[in-house]
């Protein structure tokens, strides 16, 4: 099989066919992909994206392979369910909301067959999306490119091709709470980054809400940096020095016969300061220990309910 197209599925209603439809016949014309198959991860969506899944499948049988979750497992699960079953020499992932263009397929193949590039990764040069989405996207992987990868492109990415080495190996990463961007960058193989413009999604509207963007940027920062944890040995070693400099201002005034403050609301500031501070850290080191009570569990990243092939 020379290729294999994942799509992720969480209530896709409408736009399914559309998106088969546009890739199909861009993999039809291309000479690097004479065999291919589509697999297609039914993430637990409660409209009728798994009735038009099946109608798919049951017009083209020799194409369409599905797979259904039990419940909401997220997307990364849902890549990595096509990946584990996916039988094509490269991997290609794009969302069934119709903004990836499908033509850029082309230039991805072309990329991987004759170059030998292991990752073909389209990245977001600019989104047809609101205000506050193209902000909180660009803070989000802005602070991923400070903290953890250099390399990671600040429009982020979901639309990329894999090659069979690159799936092995994402398939033997078991993280309990995987940042999917971090690990295909992570493995260090050569990339090809293709800049595109995400365009409007015209149908139905998305489930990637405010959240789900903080609680995937905190993967992505716990799972790859230890800036958390060196922030909170720098700060601990700043508030003693100031502490220590502090204190002995106070016994110097003391012995001169001037009194550095008199009442309780200096005192009460540097408590709640103070204790603001410790409760941070505490969270901070409540996460680490969180997330590694998740992986020392070993629960499977999700449950198939089905699969259709």
């Amino acid at each position: 099989m020379d290729c294999t197209v994942i799509v992720p599925v969480y209530y896709n209603e409408g736009s399914i066919t559309a998106t088969f439809n546009k890739v199909k016949a861009v993999l039809d014309a291309n000479a690097y992909s004479n065999t291919y198959e589509f697999i297609f991860v039914d993430d637990g969506s409660a409209d009728g994206s798994y009735a038009e899944l099946q109608q798919l499948r049951s017009e083209y049988p020799s194409l369409v392979r599905l797979i259904k979750f039990t419940r909401n497992f997220g997307q990364v699960a849902a890549m990595k369910a096509g990946y584990m079953h996916a039988r094509g020499r490269c991997i290609i992932n794009i969302s069934a909301d119709l903004q990836d263009p499908p033509a850029l397929i082309n230039d991805m193949l072309n990329y991987y067959f004759e170059e030998k590039y292991e990752v073909v990764i389209c990245t977001r040069q600019d989104r047809e999306e609101s205000w506050f989405r193209k902000k909180t996207s660009l803070f989000f992987y802005k602070t991923m490119q400070k903290l953890t990868f250099k390399n990671m492109p600040l429009g982020g990415f979901d639309f990329a091709l894999l090659s069979r080495k690159v799936i092995d190996a994402f398939i033997n990463n078991h993280e309990a709470n995987p940042f999917w961007q971090g690990q295909v960058l992570w493995t260090g193989y050569k990339i090809k980054f293709i800049p595109y413009q995400r365009l409007k999604r015209e149908i139905g509207k998305s489930r990637w809400t405010f959240g789900k963007k903080i609680k995937y940027l905190i993967d992505g920062v716990l799972a790859y940096s230890y800036f958390p944890l060196r922030f909170m040995t720098g700060l601990g070693i700043i508030l003693f020095l100031a502490g220590l400099i502090y204190a002995i201002f106070i016994v110097l005034s003391y012995y001169i016969g001037n009194v550095p403050f008199k009442g309780w609301a200096p005192i009460m500031i540097l408590i709640l300061v103070l204790s603001g501070i410790q409760m941070l850290m505490l969270g901070i080191i409540g996460e680490y220990l969180w997330r590694t009570l998740d992986q020392v569990r070993d629960r499977p990243q999700f449950i198939i309910e089905s699969i259709e092939e």
